[in-house]
């Protein structure tokens, strides 16, 4: 069974990998087997970072800094992975930025901008990714989400907009793309302890979600990574179209403390 979950020798592009979830994600791609590609913004220190943990695994990388929301980033790293390793198996569309504001407050270029990166980043990276696996009739397709489109959350308009486009996206392009053995799937993160949520998860935060979580605990960066890497793997093979939740339960835990039955 081990052999199922190994990406040996496979090629992988991540998006937004410098810290967080998208370190988490091309860390446990390498440590698999597979060589990484991946882009990031403003962090040198984090991009040497996980050009380090990658080379430890005995894998090569290619990191380069770059934004998402540019349509010429995701070909240059379509581009970059193909020569170098000769192939595309993998592609995960994860850089995002987070932004709480309510929608009175949220200006013209606050919700273009986090469209930006949230969503056209994401068809940006399909698109290239599909360009390369179209040819070679393989191919898997991971888009981060957010659990925030299913549990909707107050003051993140722009943010669950995005990421509902993203569920979109990916539903349309499974279909499209089925034809050429590449599958293309979701993954919704829920509370997830990342940089990304330093500054929004205050003490009363933590503990609610600490409390509403039916496993009892915010989850952590591998919880995530874990999954991708099923998804990337051959075990994944008949799985297209999904967007595969992962928060320890809290969106279905309806419990609100109902007085039990004498």
């Amino acid at each position: 069974m081990t052999a199922t979950f190994e990406l040996v020798g496979a090629s992988a592009v991540v998006t937004g990998v410098s810290q967080g979830i998208g370190r988490a994600i091309a860390v446990a791609l390498a440590n698999a087997g597979a060589n990484v590609a991946g882009i990031y913004l403003n962090d040198p220190d984090g991009s040497a970072r996980v050009e380090g943990e990658i080379a430890a695994a005995g894998r090569e990388s290619i990191i380069i800094e770059a934004d998402a929301g540019d349509p010429a980033t995701a070909d240059r790293l379509a581009q970059e992975a193909t020569g170098r390793w000769g192939s595309l198996d993998i592609w995960v569309n994860n850089a995002a930025r987070l932004m709480v504001k309510p929608i009175g407050e949220t200006s013209n270029d606050d919700w273009h901008g986090l469209m930006a990166a949230n969503l056209h980043g994401y068809f940006y990276g399909c698109r290239a990714a599909l360009s390369v696996m179209y040819g070679q009739r393989r191919g898997r397709i991971i888009n981060v989400s957010s659990a925030a489109d299913i549990l909707a959350i107050a003051n993140l308009s722009a943010y669950i907009t995005a990421k509902g486009g993203v569920v979109g996206l990916t539903r349309t392009l499974a279909v499209e793309a089925a034809p050429y053995d590449v599958t293309v799937n979701a993954i919704a993160p829920g509370a997830i302890d990342t940089p990304l949520n330093q500054r929004a998860y205050t003490p009363e935060v933590r503990a609610t979600y600490e409390r509403r979580i039916p496993l009892g605990r915010i989850g952590r960066e591998d919880d995530i990574a874990d999954v991708v890497v099923f998804l990337a793997s051959t075990a994944s093979r008949y799985i297209t179209g999904q967007e595969i939740v992962v928060d320890g339960g809290l969106v279905i835990d309806g419990t609100v403390g109902h007085a039990t039955d004498e």
